[in-house]
């Protein structure tokens, strides 16, 4: 018999997360380790009357191309992958693998390279969910590397991933509900403000929001969700921040990032250990070296660094910022094949300012929303 957790979060991503309704494609795409996540998504998407498919990864296939593929393989587009980003009503990732460090010995070239070529498909796909033509939600199904990652063991991983998502609630959708009206009022706050200011240790940066879109992230695209984010004006973002976790992408950890901005772009960028990949995915394309998404994490009910960005963006009291890429959906126009998400602890010594008012002190807003 399935966890009772996990038949409540299927019927939360269908009903809730995707609204599936009769004739909806919808695409279930995960490892063969969360099948007991995807049998039940899959039985509740039938409920729904829509029609369900489900592509599992196996393990291995993905390091095996990255580092033996020459450019022509990496750059390959797969037309299955293009119907998929351009004809599906929904698409469901659900994250949970044997090994989270698999493209660790990977050339960050060749992971550039396949990325990059994809950058086109994946912004069309952006733009069909900007316009509701389409929905995608990912998601993390425990597994015992997962668990690992963070320092658990499973039985302690599966309880912070399914208290994150409030599956120990009586009903979940309705806890959900009520998250997504509190965030509206934060978000309708922040859309009338012009100027955003983060201060924290070795930290001040400055960036223009206006005209801008925030964003309630209400559990629709992410799942556990819990934040509000935007895209800065391009040009607008000075000063410099220090990420106080270790900021991780493709595999790779980077510890205590350092970066400074001048008129919207990285100029200077350190860290302690993983500096080369710090600059090389930086100088993967024009836009990699400017601010896609500067966003406050609010879920209080994740306190603790994971290594998973699902999780470790949403903790509530951190605020996080992401090069490359930015939403459609917030007003953003940099286009990039990078969005690398790093997270900075304002719970100890940060301050934001909206329009050079502090709205928000040491992980909380000040703000009676």
């Amino acid at each position: 018999m399935a966890d009772v957790r996990v038949k409540k979060l299927a019927n939360l991503l269908v009903n809730y997360s995707f609204q599936l309704k009769k004739g909806d494609k919808f695409l279930i795409e995960a490892s063969d380790l969360a099948l007991p996540l995807v049998k039940e998504v899959y039985r509740e998407a039938l409920k729904a009357g829509a029609n369900p498919e489900v592509h599992v990864t196996l393990p291995g296939f993905k390091e095996m191309l990255l580092k033996n593929g020459d450019r022509e393989q990496l750059e390959y587009i797969s037309p299955i992958d293009t119907a998929i980003l351009s004809d599906y009503d929904a698409l469901l990732t659900i994250w949970g693998d044997y090994n989270t460090r698999e493209l660790t010995g990977v050339d960050p070239m060749n992971i550039a390279c396949h990325r990059a070529v994809r950058k086109d498909l994946r912004m069309k796909f952006f733009k069909r969910i900007a316009e509701g033509k389409a929905k995608w939600c990912g998601t993390q199904f425990p597994t015992h590397s997962d668990a690992q990652e963070a320092g658990m063991s499973l039985e302690e991983y599966e309880d912070f991933v399914y208290n994150a998502g409030l599956m120990h609630e009586d009903n979940p959708t309705e806890k959900w509900k009520a998250v997504s009206e509190q965030q509206e009022k934060i978000c309708s706050f922040l859309n009338t403000k012009k100027k955003i200011q983060i201060v924290s240790l070795d930290t001040d940066l400055t960036l223009c929001v206006e005209g801008r879109k925030w964003i309630n992230c209400d559990g629709k695209e992410n799942f556990p969700d819990g934040e509000v984010f935007t895209t800065p004006i391009r040009d607008s973002v000075n000063g410099s921040i220090r990420f106080t976790f270790p900021a991780i992408y493709s595999s790779r950890e980077v510890e205590d990032v350092r970066l400074t901005f001048e008129n919207g772009k990285v100029v200077k960028a350190s860290a302690a250990k993983g500096e080369d990949f710090l600059l090389s995915v930086l100088d993967t394309d024009e836009g990699a070296r400017y601010v896609g998404e500067i966003a406050i994490g609010t879920n209080y009910g994740i306190q603790r660094f994971t290594k998973n960005i699902l999780f470790d963006e949403k903790i509530g009291g951190t605020i996080h910022l992401a090069v490359g890429s930015g939403m459609e959906e917030t007003g953003g126009t940099n286009e990039s094949s990078v969005h690398w998400d790093m997270i900075c602890d304002m719970r100890e010594h940060g301050k934001i300012y909206a329009d050079d008012e502090l709205i928000y002190e040491k992980g909380q807003f000040l703000i009676n929303f």
